[in-house]
């Protein structure tokens, strides 16, 4: 009887000992799938999208969450792509005051880069060499920071004001440059929103929240084909 209770025993503490190695290795294989997860989702949420522009970027005379970059977040959140949208838009700058500021805002890591500049230089009719110019140096400073980021040009148009020729070869720069430089285009920012009254604030220039949500369609179409 002896014997056969030490077996008992003996058996039961074998049992049991498995039994917490088990629970051990499960642990372990839990924890271990955790760790995975959150790398994966650290590593996700490393994607950036900058949008580099002007007031129409901005969202001059709304609320921020109603300007096209916020509403582009709203339908990545949507899918759950996991980039997270900047928003570097400045009221009235120019493609000059826009490469000085470049370097400042390329201190981060960006997957997309969408530049939006250009219109303001249009409107008060500086030579369109140095708009050129300006938006070459920055696509090359935003490749030279990364060279794996990926590069969006919004095309602009521009009332005639300054002359039929000055317009057209203004409207030209932006897909010579996107051609040249082998980056995607928004054909035109404004499509289908410009020069419509309902569409626009008061000054005729700046998108309603309407408009910017048409706005966001021009853009999401185009980025939703690199994503």
């Amino acid at each position: 009887m002896s014997e056969m209770l030490k077996f008992c025993y003996l058996s039961l503490i074998l049992m049991l000992l498995s039994c917490g190695a088990k629970e051990d290795k499960k642990n372990e294989i839990d924890q271990t799938a955790k760790e995975v997860k959150v790398q994966r989702e650290i590593k996700t949420a490393e994607k950036t999208i900058l949008f580099f522009g002007n007031s129409l970027t901005a969202g001059m005379g709304l609320e921020v969450e109603q300007a096209f970059p916020a509403l582009i977040q709203n339908k990545l959140d949507s899918l759950s792509d996991g980039f997270s949208v900047i928003n570097a838009g400045l009221s009235g700058e120019t493609t000059a005051s826009g490469k000085n500021r470049l370097s400042w805002v390329l201190n981060q890591k960006i997957d997309i880069f969408i530049l939006e500049l250009g219109a303001n230089d249009g409107l008060r009719g500086i030579p369109l060499s140095e708009t050129r110019s300006n938006l070459q140096e920055m696509i090359d400073a935003v490749r030279s920071h990364n060279p794996d980021v990926k590069i969006l040009l919004a095309g602009m148009q521009i009332p005639p004001n300054m002359g039929q020729d000055y317009t057209n070869e203004f409207k030209m720069i932006f897909p010579e440059l996107a051609e040249e430089n082998k980056v995607s285009l928004i054909p035109f920012l404004l499509k289908d929103v410009a020069g419509i009254p309902e569409l626009n604030q008061q000054d005729g220039i700046h998108p309603t929240a309407k408009g910017q949500q048409i706005v966001a369609d021009n853009v999401w179409e185009i980025i939703e084909a690199i994503l």
